[in-house]
């Protein structure tokens, strides 16, 4: 899919005031540009980030649709947006992420009653940044994708794991979900679970067990950056 689907947003006064300027080549108006957006778009990695191969010949039960190498200008985007709320990028952010997703998304033997359920973030970050940064992007996605947005997933905790090591953070991300109380499985639909970065992929791993244990059967993933 290119960039023929506009994202319609409330722009503020302040937006109007003091426009954002692109984080890729300066220009007043958006945090990115369109020429910027198809600039990156070409970067696409198209790669699942468990096994490191191209989606094409990954043969994961649960791929993990991933969009950028976590460096350059993608990962300052995305630090921009989660540290400094900067709000705006999660329009960009989406609209880059669903070009790594297949087009065929999901495939024939499928359901195509797609939900897409984001990490939930920590209640203080939240708080914190004003919104679900998470819970943004989903929304952003489900323009483009025509899908629906289901916060099926909560917090147990509060635990940060931003500077743990793989041990630690594998130990917190097994015990860090459960299922919504307010949710509702539907067996034959599938289910796209959203993150920002993997890392050692423990929330993502931790996400999808507890989404298998509640009798979801076809799941997948995405996230927008990843480490080489």
């Amino acid at each position: 899919m290119g960039f023929d689907v506009k994202i319609t947003t409330r722009i503020s006064i302040l937006d109007l005031i003091a426009p954002h300027s692109c984080r890729g080549c300066g220009a007043l108006g958006n945090i990115m540009c369109e020429r910027c957006k198809k600039y990156n778009s070409k970067s696409i990695l198209k790669m699942c980030a468990r096994c490191k191969k191209p989606i094409s010949s990954c043969c994961c039960k649960t791929p993990v649709y991933s969009a950028f190498y976590r460096e350059g200008l993608m990962k300052d985007l995305v630090e921009e947006y989660k540290y400094h709320s900067i709000r705006a990028a999660a329009s960009a952010l989406a609209e880059l992420l669903n070009l790594a997703i297949p087009e065929d998304f999901p495939s024939e033997s499928d359901s195509y009653d797609v939900s897409i359920i984001p990490l939930p973030t920590i209640p203080k970050h939240i708080r914190e940044r004003g919104f679900d940064h998470m819970l943004l992007i989903a929304k952003e996605l489900s323009l483009i994708r025509k899908w629906k947005v289901e916060q099926a997933l909560v917090r147990n905790k509060n635990t940060v794991q931003v500077g743990a090591d793989e041990k630690t953070r594998k130990l917190q991300a097994a015990s860090a979900y459960q299922i919504s109380e307010k949710w509702l499985l539907h067996p034959q639909s599938t289910y796209l679970l959203l993150d920002d970065v993997w890392t050692t992929g423990a929330s993502m791993e931790a996400a999808i067990s507890v989404l298998k244990k509640a009798g979801a059967t076809n799941i997948a993933s995405a996230v927008i950056l990843t480490p080489r």
